[in-house]
């Protein structure tokens, strides 16, 4: 007895020791600067691994795993924190908006992560503790590699962990390279999806889809959270005293938020599905928020970070501020800006445009006019807000006198129209940039989508150039409107009527409008001339014009002509140094781009300015960025080819003449002063300019490689024939009628004879 209370102590002691320099072994593993970061650029298979048990400490929120414990009922995921924002000092911001308005993560199937933190099983979380939301780590912009992405086995190389980011589309025919998901290659609990963000980095929380198919229901339901600093130990992320289980998607496509208890720091995340639908395999698709530690001695981090010099107001604008901030630059460049609207939405939005130019609100003879329009699709919000900065910055640029700028702005009329879909971007707005999934608001509040939703004039015309009636009985261009279109019973949406009637208005020559998912720039033809095909190239007599056009703007973005960034989705458009016929990609009937092409003298094409189609705020100075120069070039390519006017005999400009190019079979026609432009590219033309009523006349025109349309002015004279008509008509005889006339000659003739 007297043994066993003597040992006792000594018991305690050597425990105490154990402990200490337990302890210290932590403390030393903590000091080793490369504990945490590790570049490991090379590595064994992660399936091929076991799990070891962790032996160091993990960041707050995490606890180390002893025996599997029995899994808890899943957690209804968490209300996104909506952070207060500080206004921006010296922007063109109208006013502040109030806190949270901002945040792009809109609470979608959540409660308040206070509420949640104070449920018995919860991380308590003080007041201290509540933070400001991190923004996505860039799975669905791409940010995030391939070489980034891990998982334990896939079902195959389509389905693998490089497409398992959020938002991401199959493609036409599943089961091939590029599938909607990333899917295991076994159902059952081991399994499991990993992102390495190559630094350390405050993790926040998750967003969730299951798998983008056709044919296929794939989702999980439920799921568990794991970190680690080094890929090997492995840290689960407790509820109380258990593993906590995040309760995952009902279905495949809504993204589901869920936020970590407590901000975790780590370099890699791993998501451990727990359920799957009953009738499906574990798939997902996700993002992961973060933000990640300022590390000032990694190079490779400091190389790849983008940063603007712009002093623009980088931030998504509901309706109402996007108005204020038109107000603001309107206030700031009365001389060279107007707001003006084109119409009403379906919900009774006033669609606003900017015009900017050095005599706004009228025509200039002899100055094009360009437009741009974005968010046809009210989900597509990047085009949205490039347009809103480009607005800013020319500007800004021409109140500093920049002379690219000044002469952009007084030798062009340029249209701004931010939101052609007001109603169907409101509903965005609302679902925020990471829980909008891949199709909220995309059509108008009635169901429409506006890019497809005008009238079909590709088989007017192609079926009288079968019939041979082109140009003899119908014209090569301003093909007339059907009569069922204009009728009130058809569906057409009332923005797609506003922007024919302002097409109809103003002469443009050129236009593009922005939309988002995808990275290219589509041309003319968008739909298919050959029956029963989806897929197949359908150039423009002005191929060549559109695809020069195309390779302007693509060829200066940062990103769409590089051969090393990764598809979007389904689609490599680097065979056509990003861009791509709109046929050849997939067939419309009834696009913006034809519909301009055919009824307008208006040279339109659709740009795809980014993979996601809503980014999250912080992403848009790099997007102003990719796009800048780009958004510029394109503008300036109105002034290449011919331009012009052409007048009668008195000088005065003659409307509507057919303005001909020799091996083009698409005229257009003069504006309202007797003024054109012929987007050509360089070379010698033989144009011949024609009226009603006119002798013809025909030139040979020059286009250099310089900048700037080569002029080539046209004088008609009047027919013998308008001659007569007219003297007749000025003393109030009728002409003579000779074709009605010839027939009576020839038979008074028959009858003499017989």
């Amino acid at each position: 007895m007297a043994r066993q209370a003597s040992a006792a102590p000594a018991l305690a002691l050597v425990v105490l020791g154990m402990a200490l320099a337990g302890v210290g072994a932590q403390g030393a593993a903590l000091e080793d600067p490369d504990y945490y970061v590790q570049e490991m650029w090379s590595r064994e298979p992660q399936h091929a691994r076991p799990e070891p048990e962790p032996s160091s400490p993990l960041p707050a929120g995490a606890r180390a795993e002893g025996r599997e414990p029995r899994p808890r009922e899943p957690r209804p995921p968490q209300k996104a924190t909506k952070p207060k924002k500080a206004p921006r000092r010296g922007k063109l911001a109208p006013e502040t908006p109030p806190p949270g308005k901002n945040s792009n993560r809109k609470g979608v199937r959540t409660k308040s992560s206070e509420k949640a933190a104070s449920d018995d099983h919860s991380v308590p979380v003080t007041r201290g503790d509540v933070r400001e939301g991190c923004p996505p780590l860039g799975l669905e912009t791409l940010k995030i590699t391939d070489f980034q992405l891990h998982a334990s086995t896939v079902k195959r190389y389509g389905l693998g962990a490089h497409r398992g980011r959020l938002n991401i589309q199959a493609g036409i025919n599943e089961n091939d390279f590029y599938d909607g998901a990333w899917c295991a290659g076994r159902n059952d609990l081991h399994q499991w999806i990993e992102v390495d963000a190559r630094r350390l980095t405050r993790f926040t929380g998750l967003i969730t889809q299951g798998r983008n198919s056709l044919w296929l229901s794939d989702w999980v339901t439920s799921y568990k959270v794991m970190v680690s600093n080094d890929s090997h130990t492995w840290v689960t992320i407790k509820n109380g005293s258990g593993d906590m289980i995040f309760e995952g998607n009902s279905e495949k496509e809504i993204p589901v938020l869920n936020e970590l208890p407590v901000p975790t720091v780590a370099r890699y995340i791993r998501l451990n599905p727990q359920s799957w639908f009953d009738s499906g395999s574990i798939c997902m698709r996700l993002e992961v928020l973060g933000c990640p530690l300022p590390d000032p001695n990694n190079y490779y981090h400091r190389r790849n970070e983008m940063t603007t010099t712009d002093d623009l107001d980088f931030k998504h604008h509901s309706y109402k501020e996007m108005r204020q901030l038109m107000k603001v630059v309107n206030e700031m460049c009365p001389n060279i800006t107007r707001i003006y609207n084109i119409g009403k939405s379906h919900q009774g939005l006033k669609l606003y445009a900017v015009e900017i130019s050095d005599h706004p609100g009228e025509h200039e003879v002899g100055e094009p006019e360009f437009h741009y329009v974005a968010g046809a699709h009210g989900n597509e919000v990047l085009g949205r807000e490039l347009v809103l900065l480009l607005m800013q910055f020319l500007c800004q640029e021409y109140l500093a006198r920049n002379a690219r700028i000044v002469r952009l702005v007084e030798e062009t009329r340029i249209h701004i129209l931010p939101s052609l879909n007001p109603d169907g971007y409101e509903k965005a707005y609302e679902g925020g940039s990471e829980l909008g999934g891949w199709s909220l608001g995309r059509w108008t509040h009635d169901g429409i989508d506006i890019n497809n939703n005008f009238p079909d004039l590709n088989t007017l015309l192609w079926e009288a150039e079968d019939r041979q009636s082109v140009p003899r009985k119908v014209p090569n261009h301003h093909i007339a409107i059907p009569d069922w279109f204009l009728s009130e019973n058809a569906t057409v949406a009332v923005e797609t009527r506003a922007v024919i009637a302002w097409m109809e208005k103003i002469p443009f020559v050129l236009g593009g409008n922005l939309q988002g998912g995808e990275l290219v720039v589509a041309y003319p033809y968008d739909m298919v001339r050959s029956l029963w095909k989806t897929q197949e190239r359908t150039p423009t007599p002005d191929d060549p014009v559109f695809r020069w056009l195309a390779y302007s703007y693509a060829s200066t973005h940062r990103l769409m002509t590089d051969a090393r960034r990764r598809v979007c989705h389904t689609e490599d458009f680097q065979k056509e140094d990003g861009t791509v016929n709109g046929a050849s990609w997939h067939t419309v009937a009834g696009s913006l781009n034809d519909f301009s092409y055919l009824h307008t003298n208006c040279f339109e094409l659709s740009i795809y300015v980014g993979c996601d189609k809503y980014p999250h705020e912080s992403e848009l100075p790099e997007e102003w960025e990719n796009n800048r120069e780009s958004l510029i070039v394109f503008m300036e390519q109105v002034h290449r080819g011919i331009k012009g006017v052409v007048r009668d005999l008195h000088g005065k400009g003659i409307p509507g003449a057919v303005i001909s190019v020799e091996g083009v079979s698409h005229d257009i026609r003069t504006a309202s002063d007797g003024d054109y432009w012929r987007l050509l590219n360089p070379g010698e033309y033989v144009v011949t300019a024609k009226a009603e009523g006119f002798t013809s006349s025909t030139k040979t025109c020059m286009v250099g490689y310089d900048m700037g349309a080569t002029r080539c002015d046209f004088t008609l004279g009047k027919t013998n024939l308008a001659r007569i008509r007219e003297i007749m008509e000025k003393f109030g005889k009728q002409p003579v009628s000779l074709p009605a006339r010839r027939p009576k000659l020839r038979g008074r003739k028959r009858r003499q004879r017989g």
